[in-house]
C-alpha cells in the first residue's frame, strides 16, 4: 500500500506540474467556453485514463516509446482545422444551443477525442512512461490521471469564468487562437523529434 501512495503522490504532483501551461490545459480553456463543465471533465478524464493507461503500460511492460513525433505532427494538424472551423463558425438557433447546453454526448467525444490527440506524445505521457519505470504502475496511472483532470479544471474554471464576461465574437477568435497555437506546439514538438 505504501508503494502505491508513493507512485500516486508523486505521479498526480509531477503531472499537475507538467500540465500547468501546457496545451491540452489551454485546450480545456477553450472547450470551457463552448460547452457545458461536465461533458468536457468526463472527455479529458476519459482520454487522459486511457492515454496515461497506455503511458504505464509502455512504462512499466515495454520501456519504450510510441512513434511520438509523427502522432503529434497529424495532432498538430488537426488541431489547426479545429481552430479553422472554430473560425469559420456554425450557426446555431435558439433552441439549436438550448439542445447543446442539455446534450452532453457530442461534447464529450469531441473533447475526448481532441484530448487523445494531443495527449499521444506529450509530456504528460512521456513523464507518465517515465514515472512507471520507477513506481507501480497502478498508483502512476491513478495519480497521473488525477493530477491532469485536476490542472484541467482549473482551466475549466478560468474559461468559464472568461465566458461570461467576454463577447462571442472574442470567445470565437481567442478559441480558434488557442487551437491553432495548440496545433503549432503540437507540429514543433514534432519536427524537434522527426528532424
Amino acid at each position: 500500500m505504501e508503494g502505491f501512495l508513493v507512485a500516486l503522490a508523486v505521479s498526480f504532483g509531477v503531472i499537475f506540474v507538467a500540465e500547468l501551461g501546457d496545451k491540452s490545459q489551454l485546450m480545456a480553456l477553450a472547450f470551457a467556453t463552448r460547452y457545458r463543465t461536465l461533458p468536457i471533465l468526463i472527455g479529458i478524464t476519459v482520454a487522459t485514463a486511457v492515454v496515461h493507461l497506455a503511458s504505464v503500460a509502455i512504462g512499466h511492460g515495454l520501456g519504450a516509446a510510441l512513434p511520438t513525433g509523427w502522432i503529434s505532427l497529424l495532432a498538430g494538424l488537426a488541431f489547426i482545422g479545429f481552430g479553422a472551423w472554430t473560425l469559420r463558425g456554425d450557426t446555431l438557433t435558439e433552441e439549436d444551443k438550448r439542445k447543446a447546453a442539455k446534450s452532453g454526448k457530442s461534447a464529450v467525444f469531441t473533447v475526448g477525442v481532441a484530448f487523445f490527440l494531443a495527449e499521444l506524445g506529450d509530456k504528460t505521457m512521456l513523464a507518465t512512461i517515465t514515472l512507471a519505470t520507477q513506481y507501480g504502475w497502478f498508483g502512476t496511472w491513478i495519480g497521473s490521471t488525477i493530477g491532469m483532470v485536476a490542472a484541467d479544471a482549473l482551466a475549466i474554471i478560468v474559461g468559464r469564468l472568461l465566458g461570461r464576461k467576454l463577447p462571442e465574437r472574442t470567445i470565437k477568435y481567442g478559441a480558434a487562437a488557442l487551437f491553432a497555437l495548440s496545433g503549432l506546439w503540437l507540429i514543433i514538438e514534432a519536427a524537434a523529434e522527426l528532424l
